[in-house]
């Protein structure tokens, strides 16, 4: 019997495959946040987010989320990333929710833009929160100052 040898090229082909799904699956496995220079940088996957802090216009946090519409992205199990439609006022939000039973940081920027986040770790989730809601108070102490 004679045996057949498989292409080198097809070998190259499937560890490429093979490393590309890794390295997809590593991407939307949680949420990378940043906050450097003045902006909330938020990551996952294909979705980013880059909000300037001082165009933050309130910080809740918020025990579900509301009804919308997936316009693109996934779910999977207890996560929920991408971009939705707000069914009442047909505006886009971005979720970036890496456990649905835990709180939420809901985010309204630029006077009516959406975003939800959390992370893994519901102490994370509460740090980032306050990091955020300080932002938001010594901002809007900023602008009463000036005024």
């Amino acid at each position: 019997m004679s045996k057949r040898k498989r292409h080198w090229l097809w070998n190259v082909l499937i560890i490429l495959t093979l490393a590309l799904c890794v390295l997809v699956f590593v991407e939307h496995y949680k949420n990378w946040h940043k906050i450097e220079e003045g902006s909330f940088k938020i990551f996952s996957g294909i979705y980013y987010q880059k909000i300037p802090l001082t165009e933050l216009d309130s910080v809740l946090l918020v025990d579900k989320l509301p009804e919308m519409e997936r316009s693109s992205g996934f779910s999977w199990m207890e996560k929920e990333k991408g971009v939705f439609m707000d069914s009442i006022f047909q505006t886009k939000v971005y979720v970036f929710v890496d456990d649905l039973y835990q709180q939420k940081i809901k985010l309204v920027h630029h006077d009516s833009l959406k975003m939800y986040v959390n992370l893994r770790d519901s102490l994370e989730t509460e740090k980032l929160f306050s990091i955020l809601q300080t932002e938001l108070l010594n901002n809007t102490e900023t602008a009463k100052g000036v005024q």
